[in-house]
């Protein structure tokens, strides 16, 4: 028979996870802007109070489906990376996993958008408040860059997966906005990124290349602001 206490700890989480679900249904319905925390608390069957004791605000209830999400497609893309060979098709494993999972919820990373490349606002994918993701999800692309068939320069490997991060969210941010049936432009926006990146690394091996791959690092410090 489970314990008091373990019995408060599930319904505590089944509680908050379903005032998050109720507020993601909403952002979708009304939109980030327009759903009050009162609006929440209806749709979630609680009282006001105890959505504001779950949630401080509806920019925490963000940060935790994103970090949700980030656990939840942690197996996920460890499966599509199972049977995925070479940079490219492993690139193109993580995007999909991305990409699906995010799917019921696009119209609320739509909404996100209007803020989104502003690194003081905590939401955005540049923001201190997701760095912890951010971290996640470079250490995925540095896994799929070991043994990836292609060699890749030494002076590249440590910037290679921040790279990726960012041609990650460029997909991403096309993605969001793009409002052909079902997204076709992504998918073929996908197949045909994913080649060229996959093309640029290859490319940047060879030792004429060199000048180049130097002035590429430099322009990658100043994006940085290192």
């Amino acid at each position: 028979m489970p314990s008091k206490s373990t019995s408060s700890s599930a319904k505590a989480e089944e509680t908050g996870t379903r005032i998050l679900e109720a507020a993601l249904a909403l952002f979708r319905e009304v939109g980030f802007d327009a759903a009050s925390m009162r609006d929440i608390a209806v749709k979630a069957q609680v009282a006001t109070g105890a959505a504001y004791y779950y949630y401080p605000s509806k920019e925490a209830m963000v940060l935790d489906f994103y970090e949700r999400s980030c656990v939840d497609m942690e197996p996920k893309l460890a499966e599509a990376l199972e049977g995925a060979k070479g940079l490219e098709a492993r690139l193109r494993a993580v995007l999909q996993v991305k990409l699906a999972h995010f799917g019921p919820n696009r119209s609320v990373l739509r909404a996100l958008l209007r803020n989104g490349a502003d690194p003081k606002y905590a939401l955005s994918p540049f923001s201190t408040e997701t760095k912890a993701i951010r971290d996640i999800d470079l250490d995925w692309y540095q896994k799929i860059l070991l043994d990836c068939g292609i060699r890749i320069p030494k002076d590249l490997e440590a910037e290679l997966p921040g790279v990726l991060w960012f041609f990650q969210m460029g997909v991403i941010f096309f993605w969001v906005i793009d409002d052909s049936a079902g997204q076709k432009r992504t998918a073929q926006l996908l197949e045909l990124a994913v080649k060229s990146v996959v093309t640029l690394i290859k490319a940047a091996g060879l030792p004429l290349m060199r000048p180049l791959r130097k002035t590429a690092l430099e322009l990658i410090e100043v994006v940085k602001g290192e």
